[in-house]
């Protein structure tokens, strides 16, 4: 029996560089994709169906990618193959994204360069579970928060810098994406590789034969061998897909009988897909075909510990809130701030720069707090820890409708950046606990459904709700997030941290 070796702190840092240029990745994506949507033409309640690809991606790509780095090892490890492969594809999308020459380009490109992130990032978080012993899971996390902070201050302030620094166009002709924004997603793209790259090079994975003794031990500390890797019946499956198949087609039904707004027929047609997947699976299993990694993710689905459970409902409201932040900040604080909707305005592209620089700000904070967060774990809990977070956030983004000074809404960010510090480490922490060591990779791919499933709900049902309730007024998808965020945080207190290491020293 053999216990996991603590690492040092510049063995952690190696084994999180990589994070910088993930999130330098996304938060080039998430603070310029919805300017480079409108800027090609796009309708502001058509914004969120257009994001649609980049969850819908993940939401495939992850749990895959996870089983088979779990199943996976060669001379280049377990892990970092996956690592790399999708630095290389993010890196290239990173440079075509911002020379679409039309807005189904675009949303294309959208697609390409998000999967391309997650073949990269999904494997990252499973990594920490592989290489720390439990008292060190949190400080890994929050060393992952660090460099994505790091990496998304940069990469959001990019057009700003670009425009405010170093003199370069921010305005383009119509239907051109500004010379500040494709120059930031360049160095974006270099950045993304080279990062990626420093991880590869600098880390060492353990062995099959490492981790099998590792789990042995895990097995008696957290006492998980109640876990089998038995496939479920097939009547469970298949009992299952019937109530999903007839909600779906009955949600259906409803947007189509009162011509709803379209982007809702996302939820119908989603819940009859799930019923869909299941029905598969049972039909799989039922005639003896369940040796194969579709059967086996499914299987896992539904096999999740009650933590995950329990986990799965936090992140659903606090995905629900980030999403509605990251389609909607440029709108609404073009609009209710900066008092325009002319996304070929220099006043539009003065607000977008400033929103740059709101998403750095809350990244920034988010890096410097990283640290923070074990420490104050340490005299509580992770869950309070992740309470008081979440709760700053919420406040953070209500407040953006009382503001009408853009200065004003550094405060606000302070309090998301805190959230977003939390969200980043927390959850992963509790969650790595509960998990099976052999598994961690795919359950870390299956817990992305429940910070997808709430960005599709948010892209299902946020224009509907911006047009329809808020009388086209974006800044209300702020306040909804804000209060999504804040209800996160109280129901994180109904989580069972299995391993809490305060419990643990008692």
């Amino acid at each position: 029996m053999k216990k996991k070796p603590r690492l040092s702190f510049w063995q952690i840092w190696n084994m999180s560089v990589g994070f910088l240029g993930i999130q330098f990745g996304f938060a080039l994506q998430n603070a310029n994709v919805s300017r480079i949507f409108e800027t090609l033409g796009a309708n502001v309640e058509d914004i969120p169906i257009l994001w649609i690809a980049a969850p819908v991606t993940g939401l495939i790509i992850q749990p895959i990618i996870g089983h088979m780095s779990d199943n996976t090892w060669n001379r280049f490890g377990r892990r970092r193959p996956y690592f790399m492969v999708g630095a290389i594809l993010a890196s290239l999308a990173l440079f075509i994204m911002p020379n679409s020459p039309a807005l189904w380009v675009a949303a294309g490109m959208l697609w390409i360069m998000d999967a391309s992130i997650n073949i990269s990032m999904e494997p990252f978080r499973a990594f920490v579970g592989d290489m720390l012993p439990s008292e060190q899971r949190t400080r890994g996390f929050a060393m992952q928060s660090f460099f994505i902070g790091t990496g998304a201050v940069v990469a959001s302030a990019l057009p700003y810098i670009m425009t405010n620094w170093l003199g370069i166009a921010n305005t383009a002709p119509e239907g051109e994406i500004p010379p500040s924004v494709r120059y930031s997603f360049y160095i974006g793209g270099a950045t993304f590789f080279l990062a990626v790259l420093w991880t590869v090079l600098r880390t060492k994975e353990y062995s099959p034969e490492e981790m099998k003794e590792f789990q042995e031990e895990r097995k008696e500390e957290f006492q998980i061998n109640n876990y089998t890797d038995e496939i479920l019946p097939a009547s469970k499956f298949l009992r299952s897909s019937i109530f999903w198949l007839i909600g779906g087609a009955f949600l259906a039904w409803i947007v189509y009988h009162y011509n709803l707004e379209a982007e809702l027929y996302i939820l119908g047609f989603g819940l009859m897909f799930f019923g869909l997947v299941q029905l598969v699976t049972g039909s799989l299993v039922k005639s003896g075909k369940e040796k194969n990694g579709f059967v086996e993710v499914i299987n896992d689905l539904f096999k999740m510990p009650a933590t995950m459970k329990q986990l799965a409902i936090v992140q659903f409201f606090s995905w629900f809130a980030l999403f509605a932040m990251w389609i909607y900040t440029t709108a609404a604080v073009t609009s209710h701030i900066y008092g325009t909707t002319d996304s070929n305005s220099a006043l539009f592209n003065e607000g977008a720069n400033w929103v740059g620089i709101m998403f750095a700000v809350y990244n920034g904070f988010a890096a410097i707090v990283a640290f923070l967060l074990p420490v104050i774990a340490k005299y509580t809990n992770r869950k309070i820890t992740h309470l008081i977070a979440l709760v700053a956030g919420g406040l953070g983004l209500i407040s953006i409708y009382f503001f009408h000074n853009p200065d004003m809404l550094i405060i606000s960010m302070i309090g998301v950046g805190l959230a977003w510090a939390s969200i980043l480490a927390m959850p992963y922490a509790i969650l790595t606990g509960s998990l099976p060591q052999h598994k961690l990779g795919v359950y870390m791919g299956i817990f992305n459904f429940f910070i997808v499933i709430p960005q599709i709900l948010a892209a299902s049902i946020l224009g509907f709700f911006v047009k329809t309730v808020a009388g086209g007024e974006p800044i209300y998808a702020l306040v909804l997030g804000g209060a999504s965020m804040i209800l996160a945080g109280f129901l994180t207190l109904l989580v069972n941290d299995v391993d809490d290491p305060n419990k643990m020293k008692k």
